[in-house]
């Protein structure tokens, strides 16, 4: 497995710079001419790949428009056309959410299927419908990025152990040495991108490499349901990552106070604007309504934010040899109704990086991730499967009496999924609320008859049901 990994230059000049933003100009235009030509579903039928690409334009003198070096503009047109053949890949997982459906003869289904995984759909009428209504033509808008082979670079460690890496510019034998904010040289092949007078420098490294990967797993297994005031709550009670949710509603709070001051000089400056006085228009932009804070300031609550929740995840895996939990992926719709203030935190929730934590930690430490589907889990009980009464972090299941810490029973119902019978991943949830009430009935009808006289009044009362998670 790789991971990702960023180093950041440090003291470099404004000359060097602006040399490597010239030389990113010109590869953006090599990005721009593989997508124009490449990036539809005419394109894609010529069945040219990467190194035909590049023979062609040496053929036909494509490459000399650009002014680049040989290497960097091939290291582009290969990265631009995996990127196309990314894209066409989603494309297809819709095409085939949209097809399947539709054809109800399993041999049809197959052939489709093959057809659509070995790009020969253009020659299937109904497929090369389905891929021009599905497949949008993409346009390049990058043209701050410079790939660098493993073999056109070096790295040099200087008396005061600075580390310098100097890559391939503009003119030949002219190398432009970049200072880094590390000790440890960058390997394999580099990607530089270039934000605002700082080059990122990210290379990719084997996961067994990192510190974090070499820690044991757990022994048993533990289920997780994820949540926006903790990241995950586990079957065993225990809440992971409990400052997300303040993380995010003071981020959301204080993005919406400083977006409301923007919208205001903003309207300030477009009627300075109106009335002719272009210059306090231009103070205002200039001064008041730059991004270079406000993308510093994202950056850095972006970085705090999946801190948080991949050091929940650890913790999580530090006792569980595998880790069951419910498909992050899928999306929900809503149906209450909730206020402005709530659903625009709700929109910062990061479910996705809690996903990517779950499948990256799991894979790196070894253990195994079981997602299930979790339909119900928050409002049934897990002792009997009844559908509870949910208020706040607190359900009450009115079949058993007892009030259950809403977060661990989930946890829990989400562990017992994992060996579920009748419910499967995708089972749609209103045949599994059917399932659920089926078992509370049966379940029901095994019950004694309840005892209503005034000793067994007096015992229940001397003896209340506790939830056995709380710690009051």
């Amino acid at each position: 497995m790789k991971v990702t990994r960023i180093a950041y230059s440090t003291g470099l000049n404004a000359g060097k710079y602006a040399a490597l933003r010239e030389q990113a100009r010109r590869l953006g235009r090599v990005r721009s001419e593989v997508w124009q030509r490449y990036g539809s579903v005419a394109g894609v039928g010529s069945g040219l790949r990467d190194r035909q690409v590049r023979d062609r334009w040496l053929a036909d003198g494509t490459h000399m428009r650009f002014g680049v070096l040989a290497n960097a503009w091939k290291e582009t047109v290969r990265d631009a056309m995996a990127d196309i053949a990314a894209n066409l890949a989603s494309a297809k997982v819709e095409v085939r959410r949209a097809s399947g459906p539709r054809i109800n003869d399993p041999a049809e289904r197959k052939r489709m299927l093959a057809a659509l995984a070995a790009d020969r759909w253009a020659a299937d009428p109904f497929l090369a419908r389905q891929m021009r209504k599905h497949w949008k033509r993409g346009r390049n808008r990058t043209d701050h990025q410079i790939v660098v082979r493993a073999d056109k670079y070096n790295t040099v460690t200087d008396g005061r152990g600075r580390l310098w890496l100097a890559v391939p510019g503009l003119e030949r034998r002219r190398m432009v040495r970049i200072p880094l904010s590390t000790a440890v040289a960058p390997t394999g092949t580099l990607r530089l991108i270039l934000r605002r007078g700082r080059v990122e420098v990210h290379y990719q490294i084997d996961a067994s490499q990192l510190r974090s990967s070499q820690r044991p797993c757990g022994d048993r297994a533990v289920g997780v349901d994820k949540g926006y005031a903790e990241a995950l709550t586990d079957s065993d009670g225990t809440h992971h990552g409990t400052g997300l949710g303040e993380m995010l509603t003071a981020e959301s709070d204080r993005l919406k106070e400083r977006n409301r001051r923007r919208a205001k000089l903003r309207s300030i400056a477009n009627t300075a604007a109106r009335r002719g006085d272009h210059a306090k228009a231009h103070r205002i932009k200039a001064n008041n309504l730059g991004t270079v804070k406000r993308d510093r300031q994202a950056a850095r609550h972006r970085a705090r934010v999946r801190t948080e929740i991949f050091t929940a995840v650890h913790r999580v895996v530090d006792k569980a040899a595998t880790v069951v939990a419910e498909d992050l992926t899928r999306s929900f719709a809503g149906r209450k109704k909730l206020g402005k203030n709530i659903n625009r935190r709700l929109a910062a929730w990061t479910k996705g990086v809690t996903a990517e934590a779950l499948t990256n930690v799991s894979e790196r430490r070894g253990s195994a991730l079981v997602h299930v589907n979790a339909a119900y889990t928050s409002q049934a009980c897990h002792r009997c499967g009844r559908l509870g009464r949910r208020g706040g972090d607190r359900l009450h299941c009115t079949l058993c009496g007892v009030v259950w810490q809403a977060d661990v029973n989930a946890a829990i119902n989400i562990l017992q999924r994992a060996g579920d019978p009748d419910i499967a991943l995708h089972t749609p949830y209103h045949k599994v609320k059917q399932i659920l009430q089926d078992r509370t009935d049966r379940h029901r009808t095994r019950l004694p008859v309840q005892d209503s006289s005034p000793a067994i009044a007096d015992r229940r009362a001397n003896h209340p049901n506790r939830s056995t998670t709380s710690k009051e």
